[in-house]
């Protein structure tokens, strides 16, 4: 990892906001993860085969950190995950993969931050509940810009 301070898990709005070349770049190829719904939701892009590179696979213990998410979701709100509307279906994940990383990452001593990149209120809003960082899309595509104007 070139940027061991920080780990992205990325939303499917973000992953089409980036574009083709900031997802071809060092910084986002050693930094992202990418949970594997967002990929399916993906699954027509033309780097598509790149960017499983990054899969955060959907683990038991993610399961697990998705039912703790689930659990704080009222059912009448259709805000986060709308089933019947086919809406939604990867957000409450990337929520959980976030956690995941955090949990699993936070017995080390020099841990990295884990941040969740998203463009949706609804993802945005269930992250910070939780506690966790969250930047928009356009934000992070001037951190990745700003590495490649490092690069020699």
């Amino acid at each position: 990892m070139i940027d061991f301070g920080q780990r992205y898990v990325l939303d499917t709005n973000a992953l089409i906001r980036l574009k083709r070349h900031r997802r071809a770049s060092p910084f986002f190829q050693d930094n992202v993860v990418i949970p594997d719904e967002v990929l399916h939701e993906a699954a027509g892009f033309p780097d598509i085969a790149a960017l499983r590179r990054n899969l955060y696979p959907t683990t038991p213990r993610v399961l697990e950190w998705l039912t703790r998410v689930m659990a704080t979701v009222r059912t009448d709100d259709k805000t986060l995950v709308d089933l019947y509307a086919n809406l939604g279906g990867a957000d409450p994940l990337v929520v959980a993969c976030a956690l995941d990383g955090q949990a699993e990452d936070g017995q080390y001593l020099a841990a990295p931050e884990w941040i969740v990149v998203t463009d949706d209120d609804a993802v945005r809003q269930k992250a910070e509940e939780f506690d966790l960082k969250v930047i928009t899309s356009a934000e992070f595509a001037s951190i990745i810009d700003a590495t490649q104007c490092h690069l020699p």
